[in-house]
Parts: C-alpha cells; sequence; structure tokens
C-alpha cells in the first residue's frame, strides 16, 4: 500500500499510545537507520499489530514523518514574545543541547534516506516541511506587523534555509554538534542582520 492509495484513517488510539509509538519509531531509526526499519520491527518494538500500524499511518514514510513532527517541541507559531530575537532565541530555547545532539544525528540520517526515496520525502514535505515553514511564516510576519521587518525585505524568504544550514553545517564545518550558544550567536549575528531586525 502506498501513501497515494492509503484509505483516509481515523484516530482509534490514544495520544498516550501514539506518543509510545512515535518513541519507539524513533529509537528504531537511531538504531537502524530508516532503510533497515520495517513496520515489523515497529510492531514487535510496540507490540501492535501491523495492521493497525498500516492502517492507523498507511506505511513507513508517513509514520517515520508523524514521528519526527510529534518529537518536536510544541508549535512554531505559538511562541510569541512581542519580539523577533525574542521569538528565535526563544524557539532554540525549547531543546537542549542533548536533544539538538540527537536531532541532528537523527536529521542526518533521514537527509540521506529523503533523496532515494519519494514516499519519504512527499510524507516530510506534507506532514513536516510545508507546516513548519507556514508557522514560521507567522512568526516572520508578526515581526513584519511590528515594524521590526520590511515587507520587502529579500531576506525573509530565505529565514528558514539558514536556520536549518546553521544547524546541519555545525557538525560538516566545525565536527560539533549544534548548541543552544552557537545558535542564539548565529541568530544574533547572521540572522538578524539579514533582516534589518534589532539584535540587541
Amino acid at each position: 500500500m502506498t501513501e497515494a492509495t492509503a484509505p483516509a484513517r481515523r484516530s482509534r488510539i490514544t495520544p498516550e499510545r501514539e506518543a509510545e509509538l512515535y518513541d519507539a519509531v524513533l529509537d528504531l531509526l537511531r538504531e537502524v537507520g530508516y532503510d533497515a526499519l520495517t513496520m515489523d520491527a515497529v510492531a514487535a518494538r510496540t507490540r501492535s499489530s501491523k495492521a493497525t500500524l498500516y492502517r492507523q499511518w498507511g506505511g513507513k514514510a508517513e509514520l517515520v514523518a508523524k514521528a519526527v513532527r510529534h518529537n518536536k517541541p510544541g508549535r512554531v507559531a505559538d511562541v510569541d514574545t512581542g519580539s523577533l530575537k525574542g521569538d528565535l532565541h526563544a524557539l532554540t530555547l525549547r531543546a537542549d543541547d542533548c536533544e539538538m545532539e540527537q536531532s541532528s544525528a537523527l536529521m542526518r540520517g533521514l537527509a540521506m534516506a529523503v533523496h532515494g526515496n519519494p514516499d519519504l520525502l512527499k510524507a516530510f514535505r506534507e506532514h513536516l516541511v510545508e507546516p513548519e515553514m507556514a508557522e514560521f511564516r507567522r512568526v516572520l510576519q508578526r515581526a513584519v506587523d511590528r515594524g521590526e521587518v520590511r515587507a520587502d525585505n529579500p531576506a525573509l524568504g530565505f529565514v528558514m534555509h539558514m536556520m536549518i544550514g546553521a544547524f546541519a553545517a555545525r557538525t560538516m564545518i566545525d565536527e560539533q554538534p549544534p548548541t543552544q550558544d552557537f545558535l542564539l550567536s548565529y541568530i544574533d549575528a547572521v540572522v538578524l542582520p539579514a533582516l534589518g531586525a534589532r539584535t540587541s
């Protein structure tokens, strides 16, 4: 069954059970990677039936994308400190250094898998990338509405690229995991000046 042919599904499990399943999926991803992860392994780890997993999620790609989305600490657009710097700092501080290191390792592995798997790419765009981008645009629009950023600033369309780029490049260039201090400094030195927003 592919993502395209999966029937519409209604939730039949509790939020607590759903969170438990997502945690198990992320643990398996860290242990074996996306390609080696199977629905059989998820079913065994979570003491579920494969039929239940397919009925609920349709396939591995959707299950993994939703597990990664669920692991994110709350909605981006819910953060509203009254300033763009405050919002970006607050979003960064929602994950501690240990969580960032785990997320960085997980995303590196998934980035490789996405390139060779159209179903995973589609699921990631639908359940992770597009919702996150929409929420992030709301944060930036509030900054425009407050007069912190000009509406015609060309950097507005690249803020998410800058943030993800810094997160990924930290390991590649510095051979260190991303940390709160690194990202906060990056926001103040690169992102806010590019937007013409206050850094103090």
